[in-house]
């Protein structure tokens, strides 16, 4: 049998896992803006220092996992098998995923639940009301020019005034009624079904 031209032998030490786990766990709290930010180094590392990667297997990690449903982060894990993987082992593959998974999503998930807690228990505090009170406007700006964005990317055009007209009277439900956004969103593949929108 002969092993595909993709793939490398590699031997880790614990060591060796130790060191891939605290540059995931270093990475979380650098990945700010989620874990794709932290792309260019995974690579620096796991390929051009390490070696425990090809471009090849490097690539096909990022492009599987954003061609697939579900979170971005799944890059991560398909890193981390690919490292297992090249050391002969399908279970050092599941190993390797385990590996990159905890290191870059437990400081992340650490550091947010912390803040929400203090957060929550000290809402009182006039700093953490003038925070949330601060951050709602620059919020509702970046979701708006998201917005803006994507309608401008899609070139909408003046024709389809019914599109703004419903997005609009959306907006307005979601804010003035307590109706839950997932039943607009049920309505509008509705109307998108029956081809009305």
């Amino acid at each position: 049998m002969t092993s595909a031209p993709h793939l490398l032998h590699i031997s880790m030490s614990g060591a060796e896992w130790f060191d891939l786990w605290l540059h995931y766990l270093m990475l979380s709290l650098l990945s700010v803006g989620g874990a794709i930010s932290a792309m260019p180094d995974m690579h620096r590392y796991l390929v051009d220092h390490q070696h425990w990667l090809t471009d090849a297997q490097f690539n096909a990690s990022v492009a599987i996992a954003q061609a697939a449903p579900g979170p971005n982060v799944l890059f991560i894990a398909l890193m981390g098998w690919n490292v297992g993987i090249n050391t002969g082992s399908m279970w050092m593959g599941l190993f390797g995923v385990l590996v990159t998974m905890t290191g870059i999503l437990l400081p992340s998930t650490t550091l947010t639940y912390t803040a929400a807690r203090w957060g929550h228990k000290n809402r009182e505090l006039r700093a953490v009301r003038s925070f949330k009170l601060g951050m709602a406007p620059i919020v509702i700006g970046l979701l708006l020019a998201t917005g803006w964005i994507m309608t401008s990317a899609q070139q909408i055009a003046q024709r389809d005034w019914p599109l703004w007209l419903l997005s609009a009277l959306c907006a307005l439900v979601v804010w003035r009624t307590r109706l839950h956004l997932l039943w607009l969103l049920a309505l509008g593949a509705v109307l998108g079904w029956f081809g009305l929108v």
